[in-house]
């Protein structure tokens, strides 16, 4: 009967060590993966980064959609409103109708810096 008693201990020894040596295992596994999210490749700080990034992304999209619709509107505009078309034309390409007088306003000092 002792010897039944002494492998039921041993076993019990035995059982207790793994136990005791898959915690170890299992903590340290956990260790790794709290490292690995927090300074690995692709771990927390590098998630809000990116994260932060698409946000910014988002909002040129936003930016850029609006500055299309505008822009639309003004090719619309140009491609059917003569009264804007008269005033691009005069604006930048200084026409005038007959009859109008075109009054220049030159800058004082103009004439000095020009002149070589």
């Amino acid at each position: 009967m002792i010897v039944k008693r002494n492998r039921g201990r041993e076993w019990l020894d035995w059982q207790r060590r793994w136990v005791t040596g898959a915690q170890y295992i299992g903590a340290g596994m956990c260790l790794l993966l709290l490292l690995a999210l927090f300074f690995g490749e692709m771990g927390l700080p590098r998630y809000f980064s990116m994260r932060e990034h698409a946000q910014q992304l988002e909002q040129e999209i936003r930016d850029i959609q609006r500055a299309t619709v505008m822009l639309r509107g003004e090719i619309d505009r140009l491609e059917h409103d003569p009264a804007r078309i008269e005033q691009l034309a005069r604006e930048r390409l200084g026409y005038v109708r007959k009859g109008e007088t075109v009054y220049q306003v030159v800058p004082e000092g103009f004439e000095e810096r020009s002149r070589p």
